[in-house]
């Protein structure tokens, strides 16, 4: 994280955890926002309960309409939704320059 830092950049950085040991390396590492990818809501709450606000976290993974609910009731700041995007028909297009 220090040799993004010392870029210059002022853009947030995320960073993605498998696990809650990830988590915790992201924060300690100061990440601005942590993804937790594909975490049981149990994970989740333990995510929040250690990060406690100090970190944006983000749920992805295993999102549907059955389980957004439970997902955000763990206290995550983000939810993100893959499907919408890895379902969507692809349409084929061409530009020609001349």
């Amino acid at each position: 994280m220090a040799r993004i830092r010392a870029t210059g950049t002022d853009l947030p950085v995320e960073v993605e955890a498998e696990t809650i040991d990830d988590v915790r390396d992201a924060l300690a590492s100061g990440a601005d926002i942590v993804l937790l990818d594909n975490m049981s809501i149990d994970q989740l709450r333990e995510a929040v309960a250690i990060t406690d606000g100090r970190v944006k976290l983000e749920a992805s993974g295993g999102v549907s309409l059955e389980t957004v609910r439970a997902i955000a009731e763990t206290g995550v700041d983000f939810v993100s939704v893959g499907a919408l995007t890895h379902s969507a028909p692809a349409l084929d297009i061409s530009m020609e320059v001349t």
